[in-house]
């Protein structure tokens, strides 16, 4: 039997769709679930509308318009899986166990909070002026959404990479120290669609609403109508040879245009058509596209129980996948039933003295270092940087190899050495008496486990 592609998008509710949402995610999106070996789960990212909006009234209402856009565009729920992220409470749970395993310096290197931070330096403030933890941790709310599900494929532009790479390095984190062989979490691909079209807005930029630059996708024909007509063009007059490569009103066109209808367009433009005619051609071809869908869009907007039903129906099939996958995961961390515990006992009780652990983690500026963590937590050891990983992944397989140790004590601290070289410091201690019990559990951590 061959294993359906799992593919998941979400839409933040911060605003109204536009034609460019519409082209660039919401349209291809519809097209994809259409494909029998696609399982596609579609989701209002309200979770992540709060961190850039404290507009209730604005998120509601936005929650609403982008429902009613994804099913007015034809999208089928009985095939997909559509809902609400704020729905499904599994999601936030997940968010907090991920963030337990997220490495700090992974997200301090995340776009949206670099931007932040190097603004801040730019205009002398403090750093972090304004920079909520929601920001901050926007990569594990992601990652949350994206392994809660198993996503194989996640649709994203240029700008949304590093978060599917994020969500991997977390996942991978999770699968390493609870995993013992199994793999929780699939490693989600960012699948970037090369032939969907970036629309230029009125003014030629990427039509975004922070640019004030959009052409509205459901509103009335004549707000449609309206903005086509404040379409920057150049002053060439009719009669005179328009250059359709230059022209972002050709490319408007051309993204809802069969390729006849562009072909034609394209040579009217070389005859000399004139702009106020062309927008008007423009006009008529997305009124002609988009007439449908808009009464539909209405139908809905004014039907919100209906919406309301639909998505509940969504967040039940959801959580059919989202309720028994948590409970795995709590259990895998630790957080289990009291009934289930002596069971438990029995078999972890020999894994008891391999308890001390090794955590590898990579500084900003390139570098490898690793920790050596007691049964309890404790750090014994934080080792010197190391230019890659390799090295010092040798260094911990030499440690481990239970050779005689070079340890040599300074204060109330102490470092390890192997041939002739400081590879390893432990932290500071309160006296002399803690320093040698640290010496002694580090001993105890670094022999070999007899089977």
């Amino acid at each position: 039997m061959t294993t359906r592609t799992r593919i998941l998008t979400g839409i933040t509710t911060t605003g109204t769709p536009h034609l460019g949402n519409y082209a660039g995610a919401i349209r291809p999106a519809i097209v994809a679930s259409r494909d029998s070996n696609a399982d596609s789960f579609y989701f209002l990212a309200d979770y992540h509308a709060l961190i850039k909006c404290d507009d209730p009234l604005r998120i509601q209402r936005s929650r609403l318009e982008i429902a009613a856009t994804w099913l007015a565009g034809g999208l089928d729920v009985d095939r997909v899986t559509f809902y609400r992220q704020s729905d499904i409470p599994e999601i936030p749970e997940l968010t907090w166990l991920l963030t337990c395993v997220a490495a700090k310096g992974l997200l301090n290197r995340a776009h949206a909070y670099k931007a932040s931070v190097d603004k801040n330096v730019e205009t002398g403030e403090d750093p972090d002026a304004g920079i909520t933890m929601g920001l901050y941790s926007y990569p594990v709310l992601m990652a949350a959404d994206i392994l809660m599900f198993n996503a194989h494929k996640v649709p994203v532009g240029r700008d949304q990479i590093q978060h599917v790479e994020m969500a991997r390095d977390i996942g991978q984190r999770f699968n390493h120290l609870f995993g013992q062989g199994k793999e929780f979490f699939t490693m989600p691909e960012a699948l970037i669609e090369e032939s969907v079209a970036t629309l230029p807005g009125l003014d030629g930029r990427k039509m975004s609403k922070s640019y004030d630059n959009t052409i509205p996708l459901f509103s009335s024909a004549k707000e449609m109508k309206d903005a086509i007509s404040r379409i920057v063009t150049d002053s060439r007059a009719p009669g005179e040879a328009k250059d359709p490569d230059n022209s972002h009103l050709f490319t408007l066109f051309q993204a809802f245009a069969t390729p006849a209808q562009s072909d034609e367009f394209r040579r009217e433009l070389l005859q000399g058509l004139g702009w106020g005619e062309a927008k008007n051609r423009l006009f008529q071809l997305l009124d002609s596209e988009l007439g449908e869908s808009r009464e539909r869009y209405h139908q809905l907007i004014e039907r919100p129980a209906d919406l309301e039903d639909m998505l509940q129906v969504g967040a039940k099939k959801a959580r059919a996948v989202a309720t028994p996958f948590l409970h795995e995961l709590r259990e895998a961390v630790g957080l289990r039933s009291f009934v289930a515990q002596t069971q438990v006992a029995a078999t972890t009780k020999k894994k008891a003295a391999k308890a001390a652990r090794f955590v590898s983690f990579r500084e900003d500026d390139g570098s490898f270092r690793f920790r050596l963590l007691a049964a309890d937590g404790e750090q014994l050891l934080l080792s010197r940087n190391f230019a890659d990983g390799k090295t010092a992944g040798q260094v911990t397989k030499q440690l481990q190899a239970g050779q005689p140790l070079d340890l040599r004590s300074e204060d109330l601290s102490f470092s390890v050495w192997l041939e002739g070289e400081c590879v390893a410091d432990s932290p500071a201690f309160a006296d002399s008496t803690a320093r040698d019990g640290a010496i002694d559990a580090l001993r105890v951590a670094l022999t070999p486990v007899q089977e």
